[in-house]
This record gives structure tokens, C-alpha cells and sequence, in this order.
């Protein structure tokens, strides 16, 4: 039997009420990488009628979590960003996205934006789902069409983010 949005956000439910914090995030974030993998519900929330760039699938009135599909058709990269006090997990549906990964060097003050090196850089494609936790720096990126869905802690519509800028210099890997 194939996966449907209530099944599956039924189980995120259950497993965020059970551990709560990174443990259970990282449980959800396993079950989307099988999820994602399911022809059936990528059709179902990826047909040729969803063009909204932003769909919410489901919000948890009892933990707030909200699971959206984005559908994105053209090329775009997005600058080094948090979600703040929330957490996310980003997984592939469709397409490739890169995605980079960074390290704070100095935290933003007032209009002043952050400083970010680049940590590693990954290439996102259809399965893979990785979690950002609160305070993660990260930045995808896409050369063409892309989809996928994104798992928020809360809805991030309403989440105050603070800006970021990179420098020129990698890290040392870890």
C-alpha cells in the first residue's frame, strides 16, 4: 500500500509527540526519504495540476508542524539562512538541487547581516532528505525545475529569519 498525506503526517505526529527534539526529526526525516520514493504520492501532490510554488499539504494543529510541497520552475539560489527558532527537513522529490551547508563567523546585529564560510556542499536529488536543525545555517540552490517537500517545525511564513553573508574561505572539513 502506497502512502497518503494522512498516513504519513499521522506518523510524523507520532513519532515528534514520542521524541521530541532531533531524535524524532531525524525519524520523520527517515520516513520522508521512503515517502518520497512512493510513485503514487509524488503524483498525487506533484501532478500536472499543483504549479504553486508553495502548497501546504498539512498543518499539526496539536504540534504546529506544517509539510508543504514546493514545486520551482526555473532556476534560483537562495543566500546562507536559519529558520530561526524552527526547524526544517528538505526532501527531493524531483530535480537536483545543490544544496551548501555554513558556519557562522559573526552573528547579525541589527540591520548588520551575519558573516558565513562555506562549510560542504551536497547535491540534493529524488530520496534524499536532510534535516536543518534550529540555528542551521544552509542555502539551496537550482539550475532548473525542482520539487519538493518540506517538512517545518512551525509555519515558516511567520518566522523572523536574519540575514547572512559569505565570506571567501572554506572550512576545514570536520
Amino acid at each position: 500500500m502506497g502512502h497518503t498525506i494522512e498516513s504519513f503526517s499521522a506518523t510524523c505526529n507520532q513519532l515528534l509527540k514520542a521524541e521530541p527534539g532531533p531524535a524524532g526529526r531525524e525519524k520523520v526525516r527517515a520516513l520522508l526519504s521512503e515517502v518520497l520514493m512512493d510513485d503514487e504520492f509524488i503524483s498525487t501532490h506533484f501532478g500536472p495540476d499543483n504549479v504553486d510554488p508553495r502548497k501546504c499539504l498539512y498543518k499539526d494543529e496539536d504540534l504546529g508542524f506544517c509539510i508543504f510541497a514546493h514545486v520551482h520552475t526555473g532556476s534560483k539560489e537562495s543566500p546562507p539562512h536559519d529558520h530561526g527558532p524552527q526547524w526544517a527537513i528538505y526532501g527531493q522529490a524531483d530535480g537536483i538541487t545543490d544544496m551548501n551547508e555554513w558556519v557562522l563567523i559573526t552573528a547579525p546585529d541589527g540591520d548588520r547581516p551575519g558573516k558565513v564560510k562555506l562549510k560542504k556542499t551536497y547535491k540534493m536529488k529524488r530520496g534524499d532528505v536532510y534535516l536543518y536543525n534550529e540555528k542551521q545555517l544552509h542555502s539551496p540552490r537550482r539550475d532548473g525545475p525542482t520539487k519538493l517537500i518540506r517538512i517545518e517545525g512551525s509555519n515558516l511564513d511567520f518566522v523572523k529569519r536574519q540575514r547572512f553573508e559569505p565570506i571567501d574561505e572554506v572550512v576545514a572539513a570536520e
